[in-house]
């Protein structure tokens, strides 16, 4: 028997996620790896989050609220907007994927840049929607004016990363308001802001997307997998306009934040000196990491995340290959046809030097 299958399902290549440390100590037999493949809090997650599990764990016999009317009440006053204007996902990944569902369908179009974050072109793969690739320009920055000229009768959703992943460069405050001046009020604006928190410390002109939330096509998207250190249970939310928000609605799985993921990013938000800790030690261990790879005569991009895109100037799967054999995970960036480079995500000192001394080591520096 033959399975019927939509063919453009058969066209979407799967997201390969970073190689987990158990995998790599279990494949090569090492004692101690190092991970800095997936943008992972180096620090841990929130102790307040830690806290509000562990007063939680009792009641996962019970369904979460549906609503995550908690978590719903306290973002919605953190963020001064109102509670009609958020949405909450399982990771901001999900968020992605229910603005698709809910705005793409058979012959409609997106325009992504090119490269970036991979969710964008699977979810719309997904729903059988055409894709407009917009090269990046010079410096791996989106090409607001080649993506602006690609949006044509047929584009209902623009993504644009900001900071971008896996690039780290940001589109600026003058940049993004010149180019929703001249898109139609009937196209989606997708801005994903999964590195806000990292983005706002370290950039000036870097462009808040609730600024623009007065327009009524624009959806914002963050994370608590980041800066709050809450990857491993998954949860992020979007913001936008009711009529939007109620739309995205209808295509969000029942339960589809778990009971423990909201107890955690409601207590995470609060903690303020766990996120001061986090920023400060990207900021610091990201200038630490600049210097060596300078030393060392490896360009990278100047990032407003906490990782740091390098080109290795060899093939990057060879390196990826190279650095695991010394207990050191890192992000090749083969998938987005980036062939000499290398993610790296920025951790703590002594997993810095670590990286850095297997990587000397592999490029005979």
């Amino acid at each position: 028997m033959k399975i019927a299958v939509r063919r453009n399902i058969l066209g979407v290549k799967q997201y390969v996620p970073g190689k987990p440390i158990e995998e790599v100590q279990r494949e090569l037999g090492l004692k101690e790896v190092v991970k800095l493949a997936s943008n992972e809090n180096c620090l841990g997650p929130s102790p307040k989050a830690v806290a509000a599990i562990r007063r939680n764990a009792s009641c996962v016999n019970r369904y979460p609220d549906a609503a995550a009317f908690g978590l719903r009440r306290k973002m919605s006053k953190f963020l001064g907007v109102g509670e009609d204007r958020l949405i909450f996902g399982n990771g901001s990944d999900e968020i992605i994927c229910m603005a698709a569902k809910a705005f793409l369908g058979d012959g409609d179009e997106v325009v992504i840049a090119r490269p970036t974050f991979l969710i964008y072109e699977i979810a719309s793969q997904i729903q059988n929607a055409a894709i407009r690739f917009v090269p990046l320009t010079k410096g791996l920055r989106h090409d607001l004016d080649g993506m602006r000229a690609a949006v044509n009768g047929k584009t209902r959703i623009v993504f644009i990363a900001n900071p971008d992943n896996p690039t780290g460069t940001y589109v600026s405050r003058k940049e993004l308001d010149s180019f929703l001046s001249g898109i139609p009020e009937g196209v989606i604006v997708f801005l994903d802001e999964a590195y806000f928190e990292f983005a706002a410390a370290s950039a000036a002109d870097y462009p808040d997307g609730l600024d623009y939330l007065d327009r009524p096509n624009v959806i914002v998207s963050r994370s608590f997998s980041k800066a709050y250190g809450l990857a491993g249970i998954r949860v992020g939310y979007g913001i936008s306009s009711p009529e939007v928000i109620g739309y995205m609605e209808r295509t969000r799985e029942p339960f589809n934040v778990n009971l423990l993921a909201q107890a955690a990013a409601t207590a995470a938000i609060d903690d303020t000196t766990f996120l001061k800790k986090t920023i400060s030690l990207a900021l610091r261990e990201k200038a630490f990491l600049y210097s060596e790879l300078r030393k060392m005569g490896i360009p990278y991009v100047e990032s407003a995340t906490n990782f740091v895109l390098a080109e290795t100037g060899r093939d990057c799967r060879e390196v990826f290959d190279s650095l695991l054999k010394k207990g050191v995970i890192v992000r090749d960036m083969k998938a987005w046809g980036m062939d000499t480079y290398i993610r790296v995500t920025i951790g703590k000192r002594p997993e810095n030097i670590k990286f850095i001394k297997a990587l000397k080591s592999v490029l005979g520096r």
